[in-house]
Formats: C-alpha cells, structure tokens, sequence
C-alpha cells in the first residue's frame, strides 16, 4: 500500500489527474450542472456534487496511472 500511495503522489501522476480532472470534469459539471448555473440555483449540496463530480477523475487517473506504471515496471522485471 505504501508504494501505491508514493506512485499515487509523485509529481507527473498528480499534474496529470489534475489536467484530466479539470477538464473532464468541466464538461461533466456542464452537462450535470448546467442549467442550475446558468440559473444561479447554487447552494452548499449543488457546490459539493460539483466537487464530487471533479474529484470522479481525478481518482480515474491516479488508478489507471498508477497501474499502468506498475505494469511496466512488472513488464520490465519479468524477464520472458
């Protein structure tokens, strides 16, 4: 679990959850939150289901980056 968390944290993982989480969820909060903006119907549950929505692939990411590096070091290691 420990090496999970140091791969989770290093730097190029982070900038790039960042990216896709900023983007992807952008667009999600667009489509899922649109019309409540556009609205000005903003209270602390709509706030927080933004968040949420931004946090989904930020936590995408790190998994899939984080086990694509493991599998590389696994492929590397693995002398067939």
């Amino acid at each position: 679990m420990v090496g999970w968390l140091q791969l989770a944290f290093r730097g190029s993982v982070v900038r790039r959850a960042l990216g896709y989480a900023i983007v992807v969820g952008a667009i999600l909060i667009s489509i899922n939150h649109g019309d409540a903006i556009l609205r000005g119907d903003l209270d602390a549950t709509r706030w927080i289901r933004m968040g949420l929505t931004v946090l989904v692939p930020y936590c995408v990411s790190t998994l899939s980056s984080v086990g694509a590096i493991r599998a590389a070091g696994q492929a590397q290691s693995d002398p067939r």
